[in-house]
């Protein structure tokens, strides 16, 4: 229970990764705002595990790229919990669709940009007057934004490497506050995100390629963003901290 008392804000919260993280983040002791877009019935679903193991948790619907949303995901944690959080986790991103340079259009371009980066800044923005000496934020970076990722991810990658400079950048900025901020960049871990958008066999030689022989499981993300959620390390920020299992290297 080495969170109990915070106030943890999860964006994407509702399946795969961030699901994992919520049940994480609950387990160690804090309450837990699963923010969702479309995933309701996921939402519910990870309520229910928070609940089942004594944690207290809401689900806030929230479009993480309109402002509206984010404000009123901001009141909706204020009437729950207070006026202070204590961890905000920037987890909502996604790829969308595999695109070819020729095929990236407009419309994709800022989907992408938009989900991934832009809801990141600005719901670090709205939140972080909630968050005193002491507060942390986790960015979801990925390993596609140390090494471009793989075919028809251009943008997603491109994303995840703004993420990650953002996250070092910030840390400049927050820490004389008292505010640390650190980026996750997972490698292949099994989740919905694969199953839509990596084939068997390209999964299958990737996770052969890997020093461990396997994929990484959303449990396993979510202990590394417990780890920088909490007291162990508190004299770490700034940092993009790999998890792949020895695929890639920074």
């Amino acid at each position: 229970m080495k969170l109990k008392g915070k106030v943890a804000v999860v964006t994407g919260g509702a399946r795969d990764i961030g699901q994992a993280i919520c049940i994480k983040l609950a387990k160690e002791g804090a309450k837990v705002v699963v923010n969702y877009y479309g995933s309701k019935k996921d939402s519910e679903e990870t309520l229910a595990a928070i609940k089942a193991i004594g944690g207290e948790g809401i689900a806030v619907q929230a479009d993480v790229t309109k402002q509206a949303d984010i404000d009123n995901m901001v009141a909706k944690t204020k009437e729950a919990f207070g006026g202070k959080v204590d961890i905000l986790v920037n987890n909502a991103g996604g790829l969308f669709a595999r695109k070819t340079v020729e095929e990236i259009d407009e419309d994709y371009y800022n989907l992408v940009m938009n989900v991934n980066l832009k809801g990141t800044v600005f719901v670090t923005q709205a939140f972080k007057p909630l968050m005193g000496n002491g507060g942390t934020i986790i960015n979801l970076a990925s390993q596609a934004g140390r090494d471009g990722g793989g075919p028809g991810s251009a943008i997603y990658a491109a994303s995840k490497g703004a993420v990650m400079t953002l996250t070092r950048n910030w840390a400049k900025e927050l820490g004389p506050q008292g505010i640390r901020i650190n980026a996750v960049c997972p490698g292949m871990i099994a989740t919905k995100f694969h199953d839509d958008f990596t084939k068997d066999e390209v999964r299958a030689k990737v996770a052969g390629n890997t020093p461990l022989r396997r994929e990484g499981q959303a449990e396993e993300v979510a202990d590394l963003v417990a780890y920088l959620a909490g007291p162990e390390s508190t004299f770490m920020t700034g940092n993009n901290v790999d998890i792949n299992g020895g695929l890639a290297f920074s």
